[in-house]
């Protein structure tokens, strides 16, 4: 048995994990990330092909300069390469750009193909974990100071007795409305997708003999192909209500799901195909799922639960390290088979919600972690927090806590009552350009708030200070955030498009500064939906396979003492939001900013510029 030692040991590769590998990793801790899949992006990857989506709803939360919903941070900068570099939207290259991000980390060590299956506790902390990959026939024993568990069934966590909650909880548990009367077992079901493609000429299809039997009648509910959806069939990503196994126990009954899921699929693509005028004729099957999308099995019990009314009131939290926003999205256990309940109801969440980070946190051991669909949340709070967006919202959260609580050897449990570290967290949230309601910049290593700020043009709503403003979108406007969080305005600074370009903004300081770190945030249109996606008409939507219009896309930064050019730095074709730059040091008092051009619109915006020597 191999032994290895981390400071993070982070078990599960998805919208979750990866996230928290990388922030733990980027601000300097020793990460090992165990990934039981040869790809990583869990439900996101090639072998699910479920497309992320987080508190923008889709796009019907949103709106230029009032409501920027989209998640920004890891997840944003994931979205964006993906934007520029997979225009032709293929799977296996989303695969990839997850695995880069991996690759490109000297603190991050990805094990693929395994799997951790125990741990060996002491009182109640964990104090290794074991591991094995069979493509290697090898095993690991794996000592770390804060174990996260990201594998969405919670494996980690089973395996050292933690807590958890499986089913839904009666009305009376958590007082929630939308409960059921009665606690039960039953669960959200899994998917499988399928792709198609449409041939100049028709495709014959014959169903295998153990196919399930679909008649128009079973999917009366379900929307389907058919030529009245203007043509939209939907045939080339699947149908995401292909859903089966939620009255089961989606762990241990996991195969048989996949099987009578697959007998599901290939039955409803008889019916598509075989069953009247679909508008499939020419249309054959490209791709079929064989791993189950799973949506929900354990959530773990943490120092806090999440209900339904911290999500539909976006109540506050003093421990907030992150948003959701998506509805409460709940569907029938029985899925394909409950003929006459809708796949889905979505009831709505009117503001963007904080997540503390409580509910990432075991109640019972000290050092474990948890991000992804399995924190602690109830039955009908999850059915929002799930969604992959804001698991990765919660994950680059929690990494970060892991990171800066392993730096100073605190535990976990104890982080919440560490205000001194838990603000810490925060602040290093914001700068790694994560939003949380109602938390703002307060950094004090922050030169920029000192300096004397100008540009060569501004406009009355986006002038030059807005960079200090401490906030990195607009939030104030409808199912934005809650009123008595929002902060007006556009939080940024936008050029005059009528001075055209170049624009500048600069930043002066009476006395002269060592800077050595330089950090700015663009805009990248966080109001409209951007995602990676097999559907062509939800595609549409975005502006995909280009960077967005807003990015400024050429840039040079000029350092100047007493007037004296001391450092220039240039950036061509930039798409990316957040933008780290690293000086040569030397003292300066002055900063001079010029766009040269942008990716689209006609003048500079920037949200925030950070300094620190």
């Amino acid at each position: 048995m191999k032994q290895l030692n981390c400071d993070i040991l982070i078990a599960g590769g998805g919208p979750g994990g990866l996230p928290a590998a990388l922030a733990a990793a980027r601000i300097g801790a020793k990460v090992i990330l165990c990934q039981d899949r040869s790809v990583l992006g869990g439900n996101a990857s090639s072998e699910v092909r479920m497309h992320i989506v987080g508190a923008d709803c889709s796009g019907k939360r949103g709106e230029s300069l009032s409501v920027e919903a989209r998640e920004s941070g890891i997840i944003e900068e994931i979205r964006l390469d993906a934007s520029v570099n997979n225009p032709q939207r293929s799977p296996s290259v989303f695969d990839l750009i997850w695995y880069d991000k991996c690759r490109n980390e000297p603190n991050l060590e990805l094990m693929l193909n395994t799997r951790v299956y125990a741990t060996e506790l002491q009182g109640k902390t964990i104090k290794k974990a074991f591991a094995r990959r069979e493509s290697t026939e090898d095993e690991f024993e794996i000592e770390a100071k804060i174990f996260i568990d990201c594998t969405g069934d919670g494996t980690i966590g089973a395996c050292s007795e933690a807590p958890y909650y499986e089913g839904r909880e009666a009305k009376s548990t958590f007082g929630e409305s939308l409960a059921q009367d009665k606690s039960d077992k039953l669960r959200l079901g899994s998917s499988l997708m399928f792709q198609a493609k449409k041939h100049g000429e028709p495709m014959p299809f014959t169903a295998p003999t153990w196919a399930r039997k679909i008649t128009e009648e079973d999917l009366i509910l379900r929307p389907h192909a058919t030529p009245a959806m203007d043509m939209d069939l939907g045939l080339e990503y699947g149908y995401w209500w292909l859903e089966w196994g939620g009255t089961l126990d989606t762990i241990k009954d996991n195969e048989l799901i996949r099987d009578e899921l697959l007998a599901i699929l290939l039955g409803v693509w008889d019916h598509v195909k075989n069953g009247g005028d679909h508008g499939a004729d020419n249309w054959a099957l490209e791709w079929c799922g064989f791993l189950p999308g799973k949506r929900e099995s354990r959530r773990f019990k943490g120092q806090y639960t999440l209900t339904q009314k911290d999500v539909q009131e976006a109540n506050t939290f003093e421990d907030a390290i992150g948003y959701g926003g998506w509805h409460i999205d709940i569907h029938p256990p029985a899925g394909v088979d409950a003929i006459n309940e809708s796949p889905c109801i979505h009831h709505d969440v009117p503001h963007l919600y904080q997540i503390p980070l409580r509910t990432t946190i075991s109640n019972t051991i000290s050092n474990l972690m948890f991000a992804g669909r399995n924190i602690s949340a109830s039955h009908v709070a999850f059915a929002s927090t799930r969604v992959m967006a804001t698991c990765a919202v919660v994950g680059q959260a929690v990494g970060t806590a892991a990171a800066l609580a392993a730096k100073n050897d605190i535990a976990p449990a104890a982080i919440v009552s560490d205000k001194k570290l838990l603000g810490n967290i925060q602040q290093q949230l914001l700068k790694d350009d994560a939003f949380i309601p109602g938390i703002s910049n307060q950094e004090n290593d922050d030169l920029v708030k000192l300096a004397q700020i100008k540009a060569n043009s501004e406009q009355k709503e986006g002038q030059a200070i807005n960079i200090i403003s401490g906030q990195n979108r607009s939030v104030h406007g409808k199912r934005g955030v809650r009123s008595d969080l929002a902060i007006p305005g556009t939080h940024r600074w936008m050029s005059d498009p009528e001075a055209g370009m170049p624009a500048t903004i600069e930043l002066h300081w009476e006395a002269s500064k060592k800077i050595r770190h330089l950090q700015i945030i663009f805009d990248t249109g966080a109001h409209r939906v951007l995602t990676f996606s097999l559907a062509d008409e939800y595609t549409k939507k975005m502006h995909w396979g280009s960077p967005q219009p807003e990015t400024v896309k050429n840039y040079q930064i000029d350092t100047y003492l007493n007037d004296q050019l001391m450092e220039t730095l240039s950036e061509s074709n930039n798409y990316h939001r957040l933008r780290k730059h690293t000086l040569n040091g030397e003292a300066i008092d002055t900063v001079k900013i010029t766009v040269l051009a942008t990716q689209g619109i006609d003048h500079a915006r920037i949200f925030e510029i950070r300094a620190y020597e």
